[in-house]
Order: C-alpha cells, then structure tokens, then sequence
C-alpha cells in the first residue's frame, strides 16, 4: 500500500507529470528540465527527488552533469505500470506537446551556463 500512495502522491503534481513525460522523450538534467518548465531550479530538483523517491526516476552522473532518466527498474508493478500508461497518455496536451516541440532545441551546454 505504500509504495502505491506514493507513486500517486508523486503523480499528483502536474509539473511532476510534465516531467514524466519529458523523460519519456529523452534524459535530461535539471537545468533543462527547468529551461522547459519555467521554475526555479530547486523547485525542479524538489519535484526530481519525490519523482525519485516514488521509483519513476532516476539518473547517472555525466562529469558535472546529473542526468535522470525514467527508471528502469521493475521493482514496483505500480510504478512500471503508471510509467506505461503515461506514455500514451496526455500526448494531446496543449501544454505537453508544446515542450515536446521545444526539445529539440534545448541544449544542456546553453541551459546550464545561463
């Protein structure tokens, strides 16, 4: 019952969801992710740390960068189970395809210096 609360408490947020689905494109570090929300990099990193906590992300390390991606573990059925579903879901949000489209124009070297 836990680890089902939060992973919907995490899922609760709809920042949280926009990141989701930006992971679900590509990994990204923070300053990206803050670069396509518009919100202050703690908060960014407040909303990563519960998405982490819930078991829907994760990262690596890449020299100065932390890199996170959705995870990969299987551990959690709601957790793989939510991550799959968010893949088809949500896709016709103004919102959501708006960032979609601005991906490909998010560097990390250019979001990171600023």
């Amino acid at each position: 019952m836990k680890q089902f609360i939060r992973v919907m408490k995490a899922l609760s947020d709809p920042s949280r969801v926009k990141i989701i689905k930006m992971l679900g494109e590509k990994e990204l570090c923070v300053c990206e992710l803050r670069n396509l929300l518009g919100l202050a990099q703690p908060t960014v990193s407040k909303h990563l740390k519960i998405l982490e906590e819930a078991g829907l992300v994760d990262y690596r390390k890449d020299g100065l960068w932390i890199i996170y991606r959705l995870t990969a573990h299987e551990d959690s059925e709601y957790t793989a189970v939510m991550l799959a579903h968010l893949q088809g879901w949500l896709n016709d949000d103004p919102q959501i395809q708006e960032m979609i489209s601005r991906l490909p124009q998010i560097s990390r070297e250019r979001s990171c210096a600023a």
